[in-house]
């Protein structure tokens, strides 16, 4: 069945339309997604997207404005004196740069559909956001924080290693469960309890870590708390994606093309 010109179907409905619609066709949020991602991300996300759609943006371009966003924050934290002020104005840019992250999805599935394209420039924008963020704090902790040690900079150090890993880890699994298909289990809905329990290791909880900038001791504490919380996550999350890696490669293969 064809479908109906994207200019056609945004001209004949509302804003209001537009929001219902998309909200109507969400995706369940994934188990063990973490609440600000789920109750407040997505939603921010699920207007800028329907603005967006009006205003007939595609979604490559809403990954752009994303961008902007938010290296944006992650320049002024590198060069900017630690203050509430740049805090503040760190935090609104990176929120609004990850709410737009979540609106550039959106907008695919309320124009028909993503392509391969947009999905890589998506992906690729996310991984240089999550390595830079975190050199941007090393930076500003060299510059401005008066550590006790140079020791405390490898937290920084370690924090992307950390977010570069499961970034990659969670990509290479939605890859491998792609290509074994009905070896994977079907994902099951997040429940609130342990969106709570994943807020720690949340980007939407980092990006709001930044308002403490105007304590630099007070920031830093929180951060190298948060790099624990994400470190233990990601060590418990690796065991668990090895076995259902490995519980993939025990279906044969034709048994999986049979399946399908």
């Amino acid at each position: 069945m064809n479908r109906p010109p994207t200019r056609t179907i945004r001209e004949a409905e509302t804003y209001r339309q537009t929001v219902q619609r998309l909200s109507s066709a969400q995706k369940t949020a994934a188990r063990g997604a973490p609440a600000y991602s789920i109750y407040v991300n997505r939603r921010v996300g699920r207007y800028l997207a329907a603005g967006a759609y009006q205003l007939g943006l595609t979604p490559n371009m809403v990954t752009g404005v994303s961008a902007v966003f938010t290296f944006a924050g992650i320049v002024l934290l590198a060069v900017g004196q630690p203050t509430w002020m740049l805090g503040t104005s760190v935090w609104l840019l990176l929120a609004l740069g990850y709410a737009f992250d979540s609106a550039d999805g959106q907008v695919a599935r309320l124009r028909g559909g993503g392509s391969p394209s947009g999905e890589w420039l998506d992906h690729v924008v996310d991984s240089v956001k999550i390595s830079s963020l975190h050199l941007a704090v090393l930076v500003t902790a060299f510059t401005h924080f008066a550590l006790s040690s140079p020791v405390w900079l490898l937290v920084p150090i370690g924090f992307t290693v950390v977010a570069a890993v499961s970034f990659f880890a969670m990509i290479l699994n939605d890859l491998l469960k792609a290509k074994h298909g009905s070896g994977a289990a079907p994902a099951r809905p997040s429940t609130v309890w342990r969106a709570l329990l994943g807020a720690p290791t949340d980007y939407g909880f980092l990006c709001f870590s930044f308002v403490l900038l105007g304590i630099p001791w007070l920031f830093f504490a929180v951060y190298a708390l948060l790099f624990v919380a994400n470190s233990g996550y990601l060590v418990l999350a690796l065991i668990k994606w090895f076995r259902d890696m490995g519980a993939l490669g025990a279906v044969p293969a034709h048994s999986a093309t049979v399946s399908s």
